[in-house]
């Protein structure tokens, strides 16, 4: 398994599963961490909550992120990432349903770094996330840690 960790923040428990079966078609091996809502998904970031003493200096490769979720939206969480140095630069891609202009615009003036939306069709959402996958994963080249 890879060290580069994926986490997939996302309410609809269809959405969760579809995602990480395409993850898992397209051979990406990575670990995959479930947050379920927006304060879970900034918990688990900042090790706070049921999080606590988690190693912070373990964190996602990519975050895939829905918009519309219960406790914290995924805007509020985008916002709290960019702010704090130890996640601003965390690559965030938003993966939504919405398809408002209004929502990809605020996306991203709030440092999203790409917005997809889920394709109704399970064949083309697979391919979509199976994409995202592979070039986060795989072809991005990450901010070096110092």
């Amino acid at each position: 398994m890879s060290d580069k960790m994926i986490l997939l923040v996302e309410d609809s428990p269809d959405d969760e599963e579809l995602t990480t079966r395409a993850l898992r078609q397209a051979k990406i091996a990575n670990e995959i961490v479930v947050a379920r809502d927006g304060a879970e998904a900034v918990d688990f970031l900042f090790g706070e909550g049921a999080y606590a003493g988690r190693d912070l200096s373990r964190m996602p490769a990519v975050i895939l992120l829905d918009l519309k979720l219960p406790k914290l939206s995924g805007l509020d969480v985008l916002t709290r990432l960019r702010a704090d140095p130890r996640t601003k630069l965390i690559p965030t891609v938003i993966l939504t349903s919405s398809s408002e202009e209004e929502d990809m615009l605020k996306s991203y003036q709030s440092g999203a770094n790409s917005y997809v939306r889920k394709p109704i069709d399970f064949g083309q959402f697979a391919n979509a996330v199976s994409q995202l996958g592979i070039y986060w994963l795989i072809l991005n080249q990450p901010v070096p840690r110092r």
